[in-house]
């Protein structure tokens, strides 16, 4: 299971360190893509697979978020030393500069600008007892 969140920084290259406990579950090549929120998301190849399966089988009505998501994802492998390669306009769409939050989502890691992680982790906060209350446990 993909938990927890930890900092790492991305290099003058684009690179970013994948942390050493989601290297196993999410192997040495995977997909990321736009997120919700301004962060980049990455799957695991064949949770990709049944993600990407559900978004193309949305109507023509709504291609608009089969651009966003299938439109901006890209395939990385992870190099020796566990870093991928964050592709420039992943970066600019999720203000990856240098600071970067890399979190665990259960079946997907995110990658956040540190400043924006902050932001959202506060504003969480404020809806957070509604939500887990909606929670079935």
């Amino acid at each position: 299971m993909l938990i927890g969140h930890y900092n790492h920084t991305l290099d003058q290259k684009g690179r970013v360190s994948v942390p050493a406990k989601y290297r196993d579950e999410m192997g040495e090549k995977f997909v990321i893509s736009k997120g919700y929120g301004n962060c980049v998301t990455g799957y695991p190849l064949e949770k990709w697979d049944v993600w990407r399966q559900n978004v193309e089988k949305l109507p023509v009505s709504q291609s608009r978020v089969k651009r966003f998501f299938l439109g901006s994802a890209f395939e990385v492998e992870t190099d020796k030393q566990g870093r991928i390669i964050m592709p420039a306009a992943l970066r600019e769409f999720a203000g990856l500069e240098t600071d970067v939050v890399v979190a665990g989502m259960s079946d997907h890691i995110e990658f956040w600008n540190r400043d924006r992680w902050t932001v959202e982790d506060r504003r969480d906060d404020e809806d957070i007892g509604e939500l887990i209350a909606s929670i079935e446990l």
